[in-house]
């Protein structure tokens, strides 16, 4: 089992920066994949990006290449968002995910981190 929290969340102006932090604990091993995903209101929840927990690749949606950049930290079991240049589009509940391996489903899920801009 994993367990997830999100934190970091909060009311920032556009062009603002924010950095969203994962808590991850249980049994994760290098294999694992951690993500990010977003669901704003009235949308259904949209990937972000994900890094694997070994560090060696990540991926991002095309709507946020440049913008955002994920990173983890093993020592700290921690998976981090960097949210820069926010827009009121970025509007949403944030949620960290995790899964066993890149090609399956994740099925490990935060409760989830309000950020909200202000435009």
């Amino acid at each position: 089992q994993v367990q997830l929290v999100e934190s970091g969340g909060g009311l920032v102006q556009a062009g603002g920066s924010l950095r969203l932090s994962c808590t991850a604990s249980g049994r994760i091993f290098s294999t694992y994949v951690l993500g990010w995903f977003r669901q704003a209101p009235g949308k259904e929840r949209e990937f972000v990006a994900r890094i694997r927990w070994s560090g060696s690749s990540t991926d991002y949606a095309d709507s946020v290449k440049g913008r955002f950049t994920i990173s983890r930290d093993g020592a700290k079991n921690m998976v981090y968002l960097q949210i820069n240049s926010l827009k009121p589009e970025d509007t949403a509940v944030y949620y960290c995910a995790a899964k066993a391996s890149w090609e399956v489903s994740y099925n490990y899920w935060g409760q989830g981190t309000q950020v909200t801009v202000d435009p």
